[in-house]
């Protein structure tokens, strides 16, 4: 059984987009995030997380989750 959290469809309804596209690279353990497709970034920031936020100018088109499934929720 999969539990979803109101943390975590607060922050889906935050998304810049209502349409998300995904992929997890199991062997790698890197979930792929994009906001549109083609994502067309022509730039990449990488976050104190450790993910990566990819930008089409100042418009977040997609983000690079790495050690995806070692992930713990922040408390915060």
């Amino acid at each position: 059984m999969v539990t979803i959290s109101v943390a975590f469809v607060r922050q889906v309804l935050d998304l810049p987009t209502r349409h998300v596209w995904t992929d997890y690279d199991a062997e790698a353990d890197v979930l792929y995030i994009s906001f549109r497709k083609p994502q067309g970034a022509n730039d990449s920031l990488m976050q104190e997380d450790g993910s990566i936020h990819h930008y089409d100018g100042e418009t977040l088109v997609g983000m690079t989750i790495l050690n995806a499934s070692k992930r713990e929720e922040s408390h915060a």
